[in-house]
């Protein structure tokens, strides 16, 4: 992997749970891996009053409990945490960015930075904003020394028309370049994946499209709640938390063309000819193509679980989405007429993210099938998580004197890679951005073009009170309703287990 040039890396909202569980656990990770510049310092910045010695304390508990390397040596981790520096302001106060300024004019001095510095705003998405605007005030987005990046989580925008006042905002203080719109997702091996998968295997590529492809199904499932989160879920639900970055990404890149070369430019477009090609849903789709749900209060395996209602912080008679399954259609040559069936949501059964290909069947169905389908349907399953791989369904003969099929597995999982290392998400998009790569980041034209398609769900809903709102207990796989969706007879979701190859068992969820 390519090692960055020297340069500095400013977190704003340090003190929060994102530092310390994925961003520093995750810069510890590729000073192990030997990838940090020889130059290299952490300036974390947040209102929370901490000395430095009080902040590199509690970020090593961090680093001990989620880095890849929990067990590494004292001395490593130490002369890691030595990089660290802290910074208390008032980031709402634009009077003390002075501050921020003064510390990394120190902090170049000391650590050779180069005037290169990365601004990672881990804040709440009311300050993404503000905090561009006091950093151009102090002279600190100009790189006419060094460069400057600044690095967003999502959710980027609450809706279309705030996304495109936000990106409006950001041209004022930065060049499109330096923006960097980070998606976790993207980081995942098994993502990345997909464009292997299509574009390095010649018996892949001339089967992905409308003629031999059925539908395609995306599945991005949490057994947890809202885990303490009620106050900003509430706000946001399913169809913004999920839909409108992580599956739709996903969709980009099971649908996109093969980009003329690997460079975050031709990526990037070919993925924005696929959100451009997205169908623009009709009140009809509306109101029959998207599923939403909230789950219920469920007992499982003896432990209750409460309902969405019960959380913490949520409204008593919330309207909020855990669960949105829809379908839809990409206008373009190689996927006209072939839905597109993606669903996500909270309190289902397990944990896991897959990409299903359903190819369609033989033309004439010559021989008698194991089951209750008259059919074999083939699959190519993409595991994104857990137990990530590559699961193909494919027809055998059972033996015996008659000519019966039965579907069995043939399957490939990344754990067989024993010897190889796999960065964690963060890790691979943190250096992608000390190194200049934006391939797995979002541009602000493909934002935008996202929060175009799902913002008519949106308007629906709110326009619409009585557009139904499926209730679904706990441990299940949401709504009954949402198996409407899929055409064909005999044509369900699949129902993954943890364990990839596991489908059709008995399997611990």
């Amino acid at each position: 992997m390519k090692k960055a040039t020297n340069q500095a890396l400013v977190i704003f909202g340090a003190s929060g749970d994102l530092t310390y569980r994925k961003l520093l656990p995750a810069v510890f990770d590729l000073f192990m891996n030997n990838l940090l510049p020889d130059g290299f310092a952490v300036l974390g910045i947040s209102r929370s009053q901490y000395t430095d010695h009080a902040f590199r304390e509690k970020m090593k508990k961090g680093i001990k409990e989620f880095s890849n390397f929990k067990n590494a040596e004292s001395d490593k981790i130490n002369n890691f945490l030595s990089k660290i520096f802290y910074l208390s302001i008032d980031t709402e106060n634009g009077e003390e960015y002075v501050l921020v300024k003064e510390k990394l004019t120190e902090l170049n001095r000391k650590f050779n930075l180069g005037c290169n510095y990365i601004f990672y705003l881990s804040t709440p998405p009311s300050l993404y904003a503000s905090i561009p605007k006091f950093l151009y005030g102090q002279g600190l987005t100009f790189q006419q020394k060094g460069f400057r990046r600044i690095v967003f989580e999502k959710p980027f925008g609450h809706n279309l028309l705030s996304a495109k006042e936000l990106n409006k905002l950001l041209l004022e203080f930065f060049e499109e370049d330096q923006i960097y719109r980070i998606d976790h997702y993207l980081g995942k091996e098994t993502v990345q994946n997909l464009m292997v998968t299509r574009f390095a295997n010649g018996i892949y590529e001339p089967l992905w499209n409308r003629n031999f492809v059925q539908h395609v199904e995306i599945t991005a499932a949490e057994n947890i709640g809202v885990e303490g989160r009620g106050e900003y879920y509430d706000h946001a639900g399913a169809l913004r938390d999920m839909v409108q970055n992580h599956l739709l990404q996903m969709v980009s890149l099971v649908a996109m063309e093969p980009p003329i070369k690997i460079t975050p430019q031709d990526i990037r477009y070919e993925k924005m000819k696929v959100f451009r090609a997205l169908h623009p849903l009709s009140e009809y789709d509306l109101k029959n193509h998207v599923i939403r749900g909230q789950y219920t209060a469920s007992t499982i395996r003896g432990k209750h679980y409460p309902a969405y209602r019960e959380e913490p912080h949520v409204a008593k008679d919330s309207r909020t989405e855990t669960y949105v399954a829809m379908k839809f259609f990409i206008d373009n040559w190689r996927w006209a007429d072939v839905p597109f069936y993606i669903r996500t949501g909270k309190r289902l059964p397990t944990r896991v993210s897959e990409v299903v290909i359903h190819f369609k069947p033989s033309p004439l169905p010559l021989f008698r099938h194991e089951g209750s389908s008259d059919k074999l349907n083939n699959q190519l399953i993409l595991r994104i998580h857990p137990d990530e791989g590559i699961l193909l369904k494919t027809g055998m003969k059972v033996p015996g004197n008659d000519y019966l099929v039965k579907s069995v597995n043939m399957d490939f999982h990344y754990s067989e890679l024993s010897n190889q290392y796999i960065p964690d998400p963060y890790e691979r998009l943190l250096l992608d951005c000390m190194t200049g790569d934006n391939t797995l980041f979002m541009d602000g034209e493909a934002v935008e073009e996202t929060w175009k398609f799902v913002q008519p769900i949106l308007d629906y809903w709110e326009n619409h009170p009585e557009a139904p709102l499926y209730g679904y207990p706990a441990g299940t796989w949401g709504p009954d309703v949402a198996d409407r969706l899929i055409e064909g007879k005999n044509d369900t979701w699949r129902y993954p287990c943890k364990n990839l190859a596991d489908d059709g068992m008995y399997c611990e969820l």
